[in-house]
C-alpha cells in the first residue's frame, strides 16, 4: 500500500502481472522497454519521454552501458548517468532497439501508436492505463522509480549510491522514497548482531 501522497511500490507479483499485460499485442517490445526504463533504471516519465534512439545506442544500434541524461531531460536540470547493465533491462531495451533498426538517431526512442513523441503527460497517462489494465490500484508513473529505489535500499545498497543513481542532490530526498514496513524492519533487525 502506498503512503499517503506517494506512488505505490509494487510487489514482485504485481510487477510480474504488469509485465504480462505489457507483453500483449503489437507494442509489446516498446511497452516492456518503457517499463524497464522506469522499474530498472528509475527514470521519471519526463526522462523516458525525452529519450532519443541516439541517447541509448551506438551507430550499430547496440545498447550503451552508460546513458547520459542531459539537464533538459531531468527534473531540476541536473544531468546524470544511468546504467542499463541489468540483464533484464538490457534484454528489454535491446529487443526494442531491434524494432528501430534504420530509424534516424534523433527520433524518439518511444513513440505513441500514432508515431509521435510521447509528452511527459502522455507517458503518465500511458502508465495509468497500463496499471488499470493490470488491476493495480494506487500506482502511477512514479511507481517504477519508487520501486527501483526501494529495491536497491532493501538489497543493502548504500543510500549515497542510490541517491546518485536517482539523481538526487540530497540523501534526504532519497530517504523520502522508501517506506519502512514491518516485514522489512524485521528483516533488518535480524541482521543487527555482529
Amino acid at each position: 500500500m502506498a503512503s499517503k501522497g506517494k506512488a505505490k511500490v509494487l510487489t514482485s507479483e504485481e510487477f510480474k502481472r504488469l509485465l504480462r499485460v505489457a507483453n500483449e499485442g503489437k507494442w509489446a517490445a516498446r511497452n516492456l522497454a518503457i517499463i524497464y526504463c522506469s522499474f530498472g533504471l528509475g527514470l521519471r516519465a519526463k526522462e523516458i519521454a525525452s529519450l532519443t534512439i541516439g541517447d541509448v545506442c551506438d551507430e550499430d544500434y547496440h545498447l550503451l552501458e552508460e546513458i547520459s541524461l542531459t539537464h533538459d531531460m531531468t527534473k531540476g536540470g541536473k544531468p546524470r548517468y544511468v546504467y542499463p547493465v541489468n540483464n533484464r533491462v538490457r534484454k528489454a531495451l535491446t529487443a526494442h532497439l531491434e524494432t528501430l533498426q534504420g530509424k534516424p538517431f534523433d527520433r524518439p526512442l518511444f513513440e505513441t501508436q500514432k508515431k509521435s513523441r510521447f509528452t511527459p503527460n502522455a507517458m503518465q497517462k500511458w502508465f495509468a492505463a497500463l496499471f488499470k489494465s493490470a488491476g493495480i490500484s494506487g500506482a502511477s508513473s512514479h511507481s517504477g522509480r519508487r520501486t527501483y529505489i526501494n529495491t536497491l535500499v532493501e538489497e543493502g545498497v548504500d543510500i549515497k549510491s542510490v541517491s546518485a543513481l536517482a539523481g538526487h542532490s540530497k540523501i534526504t530526498t532519497t530517504a523520502i522514497y522508501f517506506d519502512n514496513n514491518p516485514v522489512k524492519l524485521k528483516r533488518i533487525a535480524e541482521k543487527g548482531l555482529v
